[in-house]
């Protein structure tokens, strides 16, 4: 959900200052258990709810793991996490219980019919580890403030359920990029920052700035943190990312290259913003630039239709020149419900950045660039990245 802003106080010199200790952390004992937290930062939000009643509905075997990369053949000697074994909880501003959200959303199309009650028991038990987020309206604390809050809330968490680790997911709504030498950390970074104090992973699936900052990226090399982003690619850039290789490969050069996205819901509102669009924008053309060698001619456009709710539809204009110059068009349209897209990726993710940090591995995660309009290094093109993805795989088999 979106994160709103209080009035803005210098950041912490140091991210790390005042950390809250990972102290009292299972697994490194000696008979660590087998569950593994994934702590959302928009929690009651719909891909948050979504991920968290198809998890359940997979586990009870209500569902098949469609979507689900990370269940497929490949991934089976990794030794991940099993999707029963998931504990949830999260941050977020919004009030809306998991229960009833999961309503809306069925009502909306996005769940199937039944599932909602089905697992209202799981949804009820998430939802209950969902903390206040921020900062909101009238909150007067200061940044280093919320992170020890934040932080403390994580680490409660994992003590609670003694899980052996929490990955932190940010799923919430797209917010601008901060202004240059802005005095204050964006919402995400400072989800991002409490992460870290907790000595928890990161995952930025979104746009937002999250890690995305010189003294952040320093801290979480310092403490030895996994961390993987940004913006999940579910849809337009999905299938930019197959296409682009293509017109590579075949010789055939690209002159223009346009699209259009309608969508509602909190992302439709949130992107309504056009710095909040900018930042959506700057990973779909980036995954141009990046296999094309060259940006194209044309824009993408984001319009916030709250009619449609979750679902949404993106137009892609492709101008291109074929032997002899001869000009010739490729037209697709995506039409998906972007939760529906979203949750098993996000699912997925927490799962193998959980198994990374289990392994020992630390920094940013550039095998996962598979699931990212703007990854942390590697090819954009599709192929290449799903290939990095299976040897990342084999690297997280237990030493032989």
């Amino acid at each position: 959900m979106p994160q709103e802003s209080a009035p803005h106080a210098s950041p912490s010199t140091d991210p790390l200052a005042t950390a809250s200790p990972a102290h009292g952390d299972p697994g490194h004992g000696p008979h660590p258990p087998a569950r593994t937290g994934v702590w959302f930062i928009g929690a009651r939000g719909s891909v948050a709810t979504t991920a968290v009643a198809g998890c359940a509905a997979v586990t009870a075997g209500l569902h098949p793991p469609t979507g689900m990369v990370t269940e497929t053949p490949p991934f089976a000697a990794a030794r991940l996490p099993a999707p029963g074994a998931l504990v949830f909880g999260g941050h977020d501003i919004a009030c809306v219980p998991l229960p009833k959200r999961a309503e809306e959303l069925t009502t909306a199309g996005v769940l199937p019919p039944g599932l909602a009650r089905a697992v209202r028991a799981d949804l009820a038990a998430a939802d209950a580890e969902i903390r206040p987020g921020g900062p909101q309206p009238g909150d007067i604390r200061g940044d280093d403030e919320l992170i020890t809050a934040f932080a403390a809330d994580i680490v409660a968490f994992r003590e609670r359920h003694r899980l052996a680790r929490v990955v932190v997911v940010n799923v919430s709504s797209t917010e601008p990029l901060p202004a240059p030498g802005a005095a204050r950390l964006a919402p995400s970074s400072l989800y991002a920052t409490a992460a870290i104090r907790a000595g928890c992973p990161f995952v930025n699936f979104t746009p937002s700035t999250g890690l995305n900052t010189p003294g952040l990226l320093a801290a979480v090399a310092a403490r030895g943190l996994p961390h993987a982003g940004r913006d999940g690619k579910t849809g337009q850039t999905l299938l930019r990312s197959v296409l682009a290789p293509m017109f590579v490969q075949r010789a055939l050069t690209v002159r223009a290259w346009s699209g259009t996205n309608l969508l509602g819901g909190g992302d439709g509102a949130a992107l309504a913003d056009p710095a909040a669009a900018a930042a959506k924008n700057a990973g779909k053309e980036r995954v141009l630039a990046d296999v094309l060698g060259t940006a194209p001619e044309g824009e993408v456009h984001i319009d916030d239709v709250p009619a449609l709710g979750d679902w949404k539809t993106a137009w892609d204009h492709i101008a291109f020149d074929g032997f002899l110059g001869s000009r010739m068009i490729l037209q697709t349209i995506w039409q998906g419900c972007d939760s529906a897209l979203a949750a098993p990726l996000v699912l997925d993710l927490a799962r193998l950045v959980a198994r990374a940090h289990e392994r020992g591995l630390s920094g940013p995660l550039p095998q996962l660039g598979f699931y990212f309009k703007d990854p942390d290094g590697g090819s954009s093109a599709l192929a290449e990245q799903f290939t990095e993805l299976l040897s990342f795989a084999d690297t997280l088999r237990d030493p032989r």
